[in-house]
């Protein structure tokens, strides 16, 4: 595989914001990229100067590794610009230390595995809702979703991406597998279908409209000013 500016860029678009549930390379947050010999240089910049110090730790972090593992790339560098804290994550990050390194007393752990965890079980839960929304607009009722199996499951990218989701929660995707089940991987019963996707509605609704300001102070912030490998914005349908 030739490493080139496209092929690093590919490897970031596999790094979500772990609130926003999107590419960081959608969402406009990689600047700069630069590709010599076998050594990267990313360049990262997030919508406020505030943005949370163990949101951005992540995403630094998770870029760096997807930016190692791309075939012939042997030195990465990741550089979060214009945080408050962009001292101490680049140092860290860069260092390959952890986030208790950077913030020594802030967390229990160096990788922040709660919190990953915690942004895994919202995004499932969206992303759950998204697919649940498009099969009753198909014309299945909330019955029909309560007894069907993933082997059920028309396929659509919404469906691919619920997999990958569920995947990351370690909650069975085999074909057998129940559709609507809670992030545990328990199946949700058929009365409590309704009402189980109300609530997952609450949980996507708010993520797309946090997606939507943080689109909106980036703008602002840097001038409408794309970010490298960004794509047209979808406006989101609630």
């Amino acid at each position: 595989m030739r490493m080139d500016k496209a092929t690093v860029l590919d490897a970031l678009s596999g790094v979500r914001d772990p609130e926003l549930d999107e590419p960081i390379t959608d969402l406009g947050f990689v600047s700069d990229l630069s590709v010599e010999g076998d050594a990267v240089s990313v360049r990262l910049r997030l919508p406020t100067y505030f943005c949370a110090p163990n949101f951005a730790y992540l995403m630094v972090a998770d870029a760096k590794e997807a930016v190692l593992s791309v075939p012939g790339v042997q030195r990465a560098s990741v550089v979060l610009e214009d945080h408050y804290a962009s001292e101490e994550l680049n140092t860290g990050v860069n260092a390959g230390g952890g986030f208790d390194d950077a913030f020594p007393g802030e967390t229990e752990g160096p990788d922040l595995t709660e919190l990953r965890a915690t942004f895994r079980r919202k995004s499932f839960v969206s992303r759950q809702e998204q697919l649940c929304r498009a099969l009753l607009s198909g014309g299945y009722s909330p019955a029909e979703l309560a007894t069907m199996r993933l082997a059920e499951v028309p396929p659509s990218e919404a469906f691919e991406t619920y997999l990958e989701r569920r995947a990351e929660l370690g909650v069975d995707v085999s074909p057998g597998a129940p559709l609507v089940v809670d992030p545990d991987g328990n199946r949700v019963p058929e009365e409590a279908v309704v009402q189980h996707l109300r609530f997952a509605k609450t949980v996507r609704v708010s993520i797309e409209g946090n997606a939507g300001l943080c689109r909106g102070l980036l703008d602002v912030r840097y001038g409408g000013a794309r970010g490298m490998g960004q794509k047209e914005e979808k406006e989101a349908t609630v």
